[in-house]
Formats: structure tokens, C-alpha cells, sequence
């Protein structure tokens, strides 16, 4: 596949705690099959944050959204069945060494090129879309 082709995964998941981590390898194989493994250990975190928010924050399935753009940005996408916004990310510094809650889309607005959300439905259920952009150049 030329490096600069355009493609797009989608993994649907059930609600389980579990799924974060058939995601994340899922994720990882994605990436290295398409010759991306430099982005691979970001795009995990980013992954995880994103799907663990859809799934403990949630009640009914969640997805996750991979794909490439034309200008060869990564997408990294969850979806989930609460419409609500999420709240806005404070500062990473300002989260406790300690706190359990709290720091996941801090690391992602940390991490990534960019992020936001958008209202989505899939399922037939009205959501929400959380995603970040990774540079793959």
C-alpha cells in the first residue's frame, strides 16, 4: 500500500472493561501493518484514554475509529452513547500523581496534534464522537 493511501478501520465493542485492550492491540497491529510502529506507543495511550472514557463513562456499545487522512494524519476516534460533551481537559500538571480519575483527555490534549468531539449516532442511538489527530510524517 503506497504511504501516502488513505484508509479507515472502525471496531465496534461491547460495554467491557475488556475491550480497552482488544482495542489497543487491535490498534497496534493497524499501525504496524501499515509501517507506522514510531506511532504506535502514543497512539495506544491516546486509544486507551479515549476508549476506557467510552466504556466507564457509558452505558450501551462504544467504537473505535482508526484511519488515515490524504495528508497522512492518523485518526484516533471513539464513539459512545452519551451525547453529553465531554468536560474540558485542565492542564496535565494540575491532576495528582495519585488521582485515578481525571488525566485522560488531559494526556490526549497533551499528546496529540489536536482533539475535539462532535454529536454522532450509531447503533441507532444518538452519542458522541471523542477524537485526536497524530502527524505520521
Amino acid at each position: 500500500m503506497p504511504e501516502n493511501e488513505t484508509w479507515d478501520y472502525t471496531l465496534y465493542i461491547p460495554n467491557d472493561l475488556r475491550a480497552v485492550t482488544v482495542c489497543r492491540r487491535t490498534l497496534r497491529l493497524i499501525l504496524t501493518l501499515h509501517g507506522l510502529i514510531g506511532l504506535v506507543d502514543t497512539a495506544e495511550l491516546l486509544a486507551t484514554e479515549l476508549v476506557s472514557n467510552a466504556v466507564r463513562h457509558t452505558k450501551g456499545p462504544a467504537a473505535l475509529r482508526v484511519r488515515r487522512s490524504p495528508e497522512g494524519a492518523i485518526w484516533i476516534g471513539a464513539w459512545d452513547t452519551d451525547p453529553e460533551p465531554p468536560p474540558p481537559p485542565g492542564p496535565l500538571e494540575s491532576v495528582g500523581d495519585l488521582e485515578e480519575e481525571g488525566r485522560g483527555l488531559a494526556l490526549v490534549r497533551a499528546c496529540a496534534e489536536v482533539w475535539g468531539w462532535q454529536p454522532s449516532a450509531r447503533f441507532g442511538k444518538r452519542g458522541k464522537f471523542v477524537w485526536c489527530e497524530l502527524d505520521a510524517a
